[in-house]
């Protein structure tokens, strides 16, 4: 059976994408110079936030995630980052090839909302690796790429602020529902604002004018 090894040789966000997306550049061996047809892949990225130390200002931005940092011995797990799939060409002993990962910057998913709460260092990730390889010099072999491959990634968070600058400069989104959405509509409607900037600004500005001030505002 031919043994197959994989290593992260670096990772950079991809500034001709239509959405945000980052790029690892992937290293694969197979074993005694094997000639290999080509590689059938699924690969599960996850975030190890355990490998990495925080400061105060991010071990706050991550309490929704893991509770207090007294707590995080037992609240602290590895958050699921990506799943993509990938095939390799054909090659002989070594090869290196791109591993395209779409990325999001819904707040609602976990793996974003880690990574918003980083200021600097790096990302300490996982890659999982899977799916089938097509071998052999004088024939052709099927062989499963078993789930214990796996290579260890430290992205620089760096990488990641630049990737989401690149198509939302300044700026982030959240997801609502259709019924928020329509509600909020109409309140800009309503009171003729010119934006949806404007319009979330006037709805904090509201919320912070304590209750009996409104009141006698009307």
């Amino acid at each position: 059976m031919t043994e197959l090894g994989f290593t992260c040789t670096g990772v950079r966000a991809d500034p001709y994408a239509a959405g945000p997306t980052l790029v690892f550049r992937l290293r694969i061996t197979a074993s005694d110079q094997a000639q290999v047809h080509a590689l059938a892949l699924r690969c599960q990225i996850r975030i190890e936030p355990a490998r990495r130390g925080y400061d105060k200002a991010e071990a706050d931005g991550l309490a929704d995630l893991f509770g207090e940092r007294s707590r995080w011995g037992s609240t602290v797990h590895p958050v699921q980052f990506a799943q993509v799939s990938l095939t390799v060409p054909g090659f002989t002993g070594e090869t290196e090839t791109d591993l395209v990962v779409p990325c999001t910057y819904d707040m609602d998913i976990a793996a974003t909302r880690y990574l918003q709460a980083l200021s600097d260092g790096e990302v300490p990730l996982l890659m999982l690796f899977s799916g089938t390889a097509f071998t052999g010099a004088g024939g052709f072999r099927v062989e499963p790429v078993p789930w214990d491959r796996e290579a260890s990634c430290r992205m620089p968070v760096k990488v990641w602020q630049e990737m989401l600058e690149q198509h939302f400069p300044g700026c982030g989104w959240i997801r609502l529902p259709r019924d928020t959405m329509d509600a909020l509509l109409a309140y800009r409607s309503r009171r003729a604002l010119p934006s949806w900037e404007a319009t979330v600004r006037e709805l904090l500005t509201a919320q912070a004018v304590p209750a009996d001030e409104r009141t006698t505002a009307r």
